[in-house]
């Protein structure tokens, strides 16, 4: 897995009042080697919103089994005052099944309609998009390294340093890489997977991915919940849990079978939710302790101010005061 990058991308559609079309698309950007678009629903789809998405423009051209793990934040920018623009997050997988996500109700078209609101200045509508690709499965560069390493030994030619040095880079990442029950894993992770397939041996019995990258990338998608659910609540926070959730379908969508797995997971976001609870209880005790001191240091101020007020009244008369 790997991260691919960043585009923030404006998409100024004109004479929005006048389109006719059901939908539209923005010019297609680049994030590492795959193209994106924006798709707009003028008239809604299926709703009375303008509707969202962020498309894979050329799936066509990326290895088999390809898939994008990507970080959406659409905003429909209100030109008068950018700090009431409508904006809507989520995380997504993009894959061969999956090429379009996004949000059917972005913004209420009686809203985006009104001449009061002023999301739309001389027919002009402004989107912005903040793409950024998180975690990468099978990349064309990928794809043709892979092909070019299943070839036998024998036909690879070793005549020239450069291609030398391309089959010691092979074999160093064969001996970096071990062998356990199928899957070619780091050797950091060997006692985990291990561990996991003999308490869990049916655990790749439906998995049917054959290519030796994909399957460990998959392996490493798992190992990678596992360690992830046993950080300490502190450490784990509500967006680790949604990423841990997210990897964990595609896990199991691709043939694990990881009920177990996904019991524990709930079982810590269930702990997740007591301790912020906890930790907001014990903040309102806090606070209220710390009301409770301070009426009781002004108390105290006004038990001494008493004090001194009652030992001023019992001082006893002198001779001349009372002559």
């Amino acid at each position: 897995m790997a991260k691919q990058g960043y585009k923030r991308f404006a998409w100024v559609i004109k004479d929005f009042y006048s389109l006719q079309c059901e939908k539209c698309y923005s010019v297609p950007f680049l994030i590492g080697d795959c193209k994106w678009r924006l798709c707009a629903y003028p008239k809604g789809r299926n709703v009375n919103y303008l509707s969202l998405f962020l498309d894979v423009v050329d799936s066509e051209s990326l290895p088999s089994g390809w898939s994008r793990y990507v970080k959406i934040r659409l905003t429909v920018v209100k030109q008068v005052s950018e700090e009431h623009s409508v904006i809507k997050e989520t995380h997504r997988w993009f894959d061969e099944k999956h090429l379009g996500w996004g949000f059917p109700a972005m913004l209420d078209l009686t809203k985006l309609h009104d001449e009061m609101d002023r999301f739309l200045v001389n027919g002009e509508l402004v989107i912005v998009a903040d793409v950024q690709v998180l975690e990468v499965v099978g990349t064309v560069d990928e794809s043709a390294e892979s092909e070019e390493a299943s070839e036998p030994v024998s036909k690879m030619k070793v005549d020239d340093g450069a291609k030398s040095i391309d089959l010691l880079s092979q074999t160093q990442q064969v001996k970096e890489s071990i062998d356990v029950n199928g899957f070619q894993v780091h050797p950091s992770q060997v006692e985990s997977v291990r561990c996991i397939f003999e308490k869990h041996p049916d655990i790749a019995i439906d998995f049917q991915v054959k290519n030796q990258h994909l399957r460990k990338t998959f392996m490493n998608f798992l190992v990678n919940v596992i360690e992830t659910l046993c950080q300490s609540l502190q450490e784990l926070s509500k967006e680790d849990l949604l990423e841990a959730d997210i990897a964990l379908t595609y896990v199991k969508d691709a043939g694990f079978k990881v009920d177990w797995l996904e019991k524990k997971l709930e079982e810590v976001k269930e702990k997740k939710g007591k301790e912020l609870s906890g930790l907001l209880q014990l903040q309102e005790m806090e606070d209220n302790l710390l009301k409770l001191k301070e009426k009781c240091s002004d108390l105290d101020a006004l038990v001494d101010k008493k004090k001194a007020e009652l030992s001023v009244t019992r001082s006893p008369l002198s001779f001349d005061d009372v002559v």
